[in-house]
């Protein structure tokens, strides 16, 4: 699905450059050595190499990422934790093997960064992609560093995720007091007109929305949709793809965040149910989705 709010996210970015220096970290056969020095430490090369289907000894960088990012099993997810917390304690520390213990973290947790930052991309104050992209992953690298995250109870990516966003959120905040009023300004003008990759990227967001069923027929003919409703429906359409939200679901949300939506009073009694019932439904859908984003660990 084309990404309708930044169709070149990442070209020529820092998320484009992480990406070709952990390429490079891959390939380097001393940071192999020892990424598997650690994972027999740690008592996790076994647990890796059975989900990796691979030999204890062609364990590294690479294979640690396949199971930090996998998701949908438990025996993979409690090994995905276990891993996690192990990186997390080896980044707490100040040598060369806390930098890569680090440098590791933030490349299992560039799918957050992603989505943290293209929330964050505004038409003025310099707020481009790449510049919050560049915030957000420094806020994930002294978070992952800070030695807070591992002894927290619940899944540590989630914890990481979280508070990486606090720290992320707070710095943006702190640059925009800077720029004081100026920025306050600039904030009330309108937004550019789109391009033609963005609106190629809307009209298909919302043809997919539709076979979906989260949109009527009748819709496309209607005035363009708000850039806050493509991403609903794109981040819905997401969610759906991966699994972590059914279609029922995806359309209780998309019509509740729609313009012109029916009273929860109204949508109860169509579905046959009590207003109570029906918000509980919505919060349950709006909780899947949310988890459903958050990065896989």
């Amino acid at each position: 699905m084309p990404d309708v709010l930044h169709p070149a996210r990442t070209t020529g970015g820092i998320f484009d450059q992480l990406d070709t220096e952990w390429a490079a970290l891959c390939a380097d056969t001393a940071v192999q050595a020892t990424v598997t020095d650690w994972l027999v430490t740690d008592q996790l090369a076994a647990g890796i190499a059975a989900v990796t289907d691979s030999s204890v000894r062609a364990l590294g960088p690479s294979r640690l990422l396949t199971v930090l990012r996998a998701h949908g099993d438990r025996l993979t997810d409690a090994l995905a934790d276990a891993v996690l917390r192990a990186l997390l304690r080896r980044a707490a520390g100040r040598d060369r093997s806390a930098t890569l213990a680090g440098r590791i973290i933030v490349q299992a947790m560039i799918p957050a960064a992603v989505r943290m930052a293209r929330g964050q991309v505004r038409p003025f104050g310099g707020r481009s992609f790449d510049y919050v992209g560049h915030t957000a992953v420094a806020a994930l690298y002294e978070v992952a560093c800070s030695g807070r995250i591992h002894t927290r109870p619940g899944r540590p990516a989630a914890n990481l995720a979280l508070e990486t966003l606090r720290h992320f959120l707070a710095q943006l905040a702190a640059e925009r007091e800077e720029l004081g009023e100026d920025l306050a300004v600039a904030e009330d003008l309108p937004d550019p007109l789109p391009g033609p990759a963005e609106i190629a990227g809307a009209r298909a967001v919302r043809a997919a929305a539709t076979a979906a069923g989260l949109e009527s027929a009748g819709a496309l003919l209607e005035g363009e949709p708000s850039r806050s409703r493509l991403e609903v429906l794109g981040l819905v359409l997401e969610a759906m793809e991966s699994g972590g939200l059914s279609p029922g679901d995806g359309r209780l949300i998309t019509s509740y965040y729609a313009a012109g939506s029916v009273s929860d009073a109204k949508a109860a009694a169509y579905a046959g149910t009590s207003v109570v019932a029906w918000r509980r439904r919505r919060s349950r859908a709006v909780a899947a989705l949310k988890s459903s984003l958050q990065p896989a660990a």
